[in-house]
């Protein structure tokens, strides 16, 4: 009589392809809007990394010129942020065009 574990019968190789970044670092991104999000979630974000997946789910550092933190957001949960050429001030130049022509000679 010839005894298989369970194991040894079902054992099957898994092969898991790599989770693919759909994103370039600097590319904007829109979180997806669904239950329980902020109104502020329609705002364009700027992905500032790439980091290791969640599940199966690659995950991104994203931020916004209006906040002064950065977020993780997994890739299922970003959209492509379409970005019109006026949308695309960066907050340093925000902060600093109050300053233009107050200079003192």
């Amino acid at each position: 009589m010839r005894t298989t574990s369970r194991m040894q019968r079902n054992a099957r190789p898994v092969h898991r392809e790599a989770a693919t970044h759909l994103f370039d670092v600097g590319q904007a991104v829109r979180l997806k809007s669904g239950t329980g999000t902020f109104p502020k979630a329609a705002e364009i974000y700027r992905a500032t990394a790439r980091l290791l997946p969640s599940g199966n789910s690659p995950q991104y550092r994203i931020r916004s010129d209006v906040e002064l933190h950065e977020r993780v957001a997994t890739q299922d949960s970003l959209e492509p942020g379409d970005t019109s050429p006026g949308d695309s001030i960066m907050l340093s130049e925000r902060i600093f065009e109050h300053v233009k022509g107050t200079e003192t000679i």
